[in-house]
């Protein structure tokens, strides 16, 4: 959704159409099961995705529908319209609060919003600890917009 409007390399405007099919899911989950599902669901999903490498196709989805204790049937939601209503109000949600100038992912913190936290590798125990407070303290400063720097890293999950 975020790019869907700008003019972009043809192969990346087909890697965004394919992301709309489980962005579906998960708002035809969240809409039938509660929020509460979308954690698991996600995880299910990235997982397969990010270091597995796999493609969203209805197997994929349906695998981590089940991973996640949810019926397969959810599936049925990325080939159709209906929860796109639904998908571009959530995305407004968290997208008004940050601007156009960001990308994703987002985060809100009492109010704040901001583009990130992108981190390679993911911290852990204390030092995702200390990370939280470094958000909470940037977060309670007034007037406080923007890091940021080049990558110099691929993703690294673990």
């Amino acid at each position: 959704m975020l790019n869907s409007d700008k003019d972009v390399h043809e192969s990346y405007k087909e890697m965004l159409e394919r992301g709309w099919g489980p962005v579906r899911v998960m708002i035809a989950a969240a809409q039938e099961h509660g929020d509460e599902v979308l954690r698991p669901l996600y995880n299910a999903l990235g997982t397969r995705r990010h270091p597995g490498g796999r493609d969203f196709d209805r197997a994929m989805i349906e695998e981590a529908l089940t991973e996640a204790g949810l019926p397969t049937g959810l599936a049925d939601a990325a080939d159709t319209d209906i929860y796109d209503e639904a998908l571009i109000k959530s995305h407004h949600e968290g997208m008004d609060q940050v601007g156009e100038e960001v990308g994703t992912p987002v985060i809100s913190v009492d109010g704040v919003a901001f583009f990130g936290p992108v981190v390679v590798p993911a911290p852990k125990g204390d030092a995702a600890g200390k990370l939280w407070d470094g958000v909470l303290l940037v977060a309670g400063t007034d007037g406080f917009f923007e890091l940021k720097r080049s990558r110099t890293r691929d993703p690294i999950f673990d």
